[in-house]
């Protein structure tokens, strides 16, 4: 036990997640309605941080996690449909407008951002055209303004951040999934595939099961039978990009858009006019979608906090989950002997944020390694993580870390 930090390690006493007999993750890909969501208001978050340094010198309060996304509506068609109604983006929480008598536009700086990020990764959609802007940004409290004006940035909230290493094969293979469905080459070859895309990895044993839902984008599908025939070139590119693959399973399975039925017509295909279903299907809200590492990995641990759009220098929501990610993936890389890690940092409001209340460990050692003889080489990562906690703050405040 480290006293001035508080940190344990204990064994966690069970098998990795690699060893059990069943595993499951989802992916929420980049045009998903929970994961645009989750984007945007993060854009959002790092373009405040940058106007309040330019302006101001420092990061100002700000909370920009309570964001939505209230779908469209469209009429899809084989060769193009139309949109009828706008998306609407809702921009929600906390955000300080004024300092020292300078008014700060941060509504402008909403809107500029989610634009420019909704141009960047879903071709389709004209953020002028498409989608309209609702902002409820109201000022910040009093109290959680004042922790900014203080010398040493505290915690804003008391709770609880977790992650771990390494992923599995599984969870590696489900993101990696995802990120070739929307790589640009990908795109390029099959322009008729949109953004929306999920992955939902079921392994049982050694056998593992990927089912895809992927947008197709109604303007390069001219029926129902060129749609099934389009399919079909993407499962084929999606078995060959596996085979490419190193991994281990005995056996991998693909399912493609499994609604599909080929005897409803035109009613039975998965077709957009953006490549989204938030253009007409679903909405989607902050925190509903992937964790920090990309991933819902069921059976794993995990905080339910909106890492996304929240500050990146005083909330606990992301500072904690990300660096428990970081530090739990720097310790499997550097401690020699350790099948699984997992990271838990406990903050109090009001406190340092290189002083939480607890941060342990749960380890579970490789067969040949004893916990006593590596938990001072964690200890000591632990508390030289929590040690640099400013610089690594900064660091996110500039998006160098993924939080979704």
């Amino acid at each position: 036990m480290n006293t001035s930090r508080n940190i344990s390690i204990e064994e966690a006493g069970t098998r990795p997640v690699a060893l059990q007999q069943v595993e499951l993750i989802e992916r929420k890909g980049t045009g998903h309605p929970d994961t645009i969501c989750d984007s945007v208001m993060e854009a959002v978050c790092l373009s405040l941080c940058r106007e309040y340094m330019n302006r101001v010198g420092r990061i100002l309060h700000h909370n920009i996690d309570k964001g939505m996304l209230v779908a469209g509506r469209t009429l899809v068609k084989p060769g193009g449909g139309i949109i009828m109604e706008p998306m609407k983006i809702i921009f929600g929480d906390r955000a300080t407008h004024t300092f020292k008598d300078m008014d700060i536009p941060v509504g402008e700086i909403a809107e500029a951002a989610a634009k420019k990020w909704l141009k960047e990764n879903l071709r389709f959609v004209d953020p002028d055209q498409h989608v309209c802007f609702q902002n409820e940004i109201k000022p910040g409290s009093a109290e959680l303004s004042d922790i900014f004006a203080r010398g040493i940035l505290c915690a804003n909230d008391t709770s609880v951040g977790a992650g771990y290493a390494p992923l599995s094969a599984t969870e590696t293979l489900v993101l990696e999934t995802e990120h070739f469905l929307n790589s640009p080459e990908f795109k390029h070859t099959l322009p008729e595939t949109g953004e929306d895309v999920k992955v939902m990895g079921y392994r049982n044993r050694n056998t593992l099961t990927l089912t895809i839902a992927m947008a197709f984008v109604d303007r390069f599908v001219s029926s129902p039978s060129d749609y099934f025939e389009r399919k079909q070139n993407v499962l084929d590119a999606i078995h060959a990009y596996i085979s490419s693959k190193s991994h281990s399973f005995e056996k991998v399975d693909i399912a493609l858009n499994t609604l599909d039925d080929p005897s409803r017509g035109e009613n039975g295909i998965y077709l957009t006019v953006l490549g989204t279903s938030a253009e007409g299907a679903d909405g989607g809200e902050v925190g509903r979608g992937n964790r920090v590492n990309g991933l819902i990995a069921f059976g794993r641990p995990v905080s339910l906090e909106a890492a996304a759009g929240k500050n990146p220098v005083s909330h606990i929501g992301k500072i904690y989950n990300v660096l428990a990610r970081e530090m739990a993936s720097r310790i499997y890389r550097e401690v020699y002997g350790i099948a699984e890690i997992s990271i838990f940092l406990c903050s109090q409001i009001g406190k340092p944020l290189d002083q939480p209340l607890s941060a342990s460990a749960r380890v579970i050692p490789e067969n040949d390694v004893n916990l006593r003889d590596i938990e001072n080489d964690i200890i000591a990562i632990i508390d030289e993580e929590l040690a640099n906690i400013g610089n690594f703050t900064s660091r996110l405040s500039r998006g160098e870390f993924t939080v979704c």
